[in-house]
């Protein structure tokens, strides 16, 4: 009974605020929801993101979130007063940011002058300042936005090693700010016997646009199908490119052997997959690639942002060299023994949130 009431009594752990300002399923949602449904040690994390799939998601999970006005569709303004609200009625004892738009919403919100302690993790900063940015001028004021704002933060959270080189590159952060990397975790799953029919089997796994430069995976299929008539691609998610991808399937010739799946839980897909293509032109930590890398799937992609952190050189090409990719893809799917695995002291999910953790004691003492 003593013990009973020893417990009744401790306080509750405080309240990490965990701002994401989209509410798709995307890299970013798994992030937050692996973090938040293991738990970070000493903290309880709630979640505000608009209303969506990432917060039916933490409800059926049983993880604490609100829906709420914030996020590129609701504008700064309204952004930053929905935080607000919502921080005086919760008092978290820390605001933690993922995307461009909560960290301004937070910098806006209250600043180093109010008290708050502010951090961000950085999910996809490229090397190629007009990767993401529609003019040259879009590019030099988000540079100049994230500058100002790292003024307001209290710590920093890069997923990469080469995502902490663009931070320090380009937004030339306060000498005082802690930056720490810590990678996306991932646990080591058991790989599953395949089941399905003969032929070689590819997928790509990511949004359909632009960046993800998914006409050059194309190109190394057609490649791969040329030779191997049976293959079969399958092209996972969504996005603005998808009536372009499925017109260039019909003028390489491929139309019958690709399927455009839309949504495909990527461990459902790896199942059904022997190798993966991802030819980005910049990837700061995936999960696609990290799941791949966790269940026996093979890996073609290429050399940019933090990639080579997580690939040995054999698997990655230049996006143009459809031939090279062509043919390392077809050794993969057909040699399991080729493909490669999780480097030596990944993190799990666990020694990530750990890792988050520690960060936040260090910024609190």
């Amino acid at each position: 009974m003593i013990e009973s009431a020893s417990m009744q009594d401790a306080p509750p752990d405080p309240i990490a605020l965990w701002v994401v300002p989209v509410s798709d399923l995307g890299g970013v949602a798994r992030h937050v929801l692996d973090a938040a449904t293991t738990g970070l040690p000493g903290w309880r994390i709630v979640v505000l993101a608009p209303a969506g799939p990432l917060i039916d998601a933490c409800h059926t999970a049983g993880v604490p979130a609100i829906a709420g006005s914030v996020g590129p569709d609701h504008g700064l303004r309204r952004s930053v007063r929905t935080l607000q609200r919502c921080a005086k009625r919760l008092q978290p004892t820390l605001i933690h940011t993922h995307l461009a738009h909560a960290d301004l919403t937070a910098a806006l919100a209250f600043g180093r002058r109010r008290g708050a302690v502010l951090i961000s993790t950085e999910h996809g900063i490229s090397g190629d300042p007009a990767l993401y940015a529609d003019s040259r001028l879009r590019s030099f004021a988000t540079v100049q936005a994230h500058r100002m704002r790292l003024r307001a933060f209290d710590g920093v959270i890069a997923v990469s090693r080469s995502t902490q080189e663009q931070i320090l590159k380009r937004w030339h952060p306060p000498k005082r700010l802690p930056i720490e990397t810590i990678p996306n975790g991932i646990d080591r799953d058991v790989p599953a016997t395949p089941e399905r029919p003969s032929g070689l089997r590819f997928a790509t796994l990511s949004r359909l646009s632009h960046e993800k430069r998914l006409t050059a995976s194309l190109r190394a299929f057609a490649e791969i199908h040329r030779i191997e008539p049976e293959a079969r691609l399958t092209v996972a998610g969504e996005g603005p490119d998808r009536a372009a991808l499925i017109d260039l399937c019909t003028e390489l010739g491929i139309s019958e052997a690709v399927a455009f799946e839309g949504f495909v839980e990527s461990r459902e897909l790896l199942r059904r997959t022997d190798v993966i293509m991802q030819l980005s032109a910049w990837e700061n930590c995936s999960y696609t690639l990290l799941d791949a890398l966790s269940s026996a799937t093979g890996v073609v992609a290429t050399a940019v942002g933090g990639n080579p952190e997580l690939l040995p050189a054999t698997c990655l090409f230049d996006a143009d060299d459809a031939s090279e990719i062509a043919h390392a893809a077809m050794e993969q799917a057909r040699s399991p023994q080729l493909r490669p695995t999780l480097p030596a002291g990944w993190p799990t999910v666990s020694e990530m949130t750990t890792s988050i953790a520690a960060l936040y004691t260090k910024v609190l003492q």
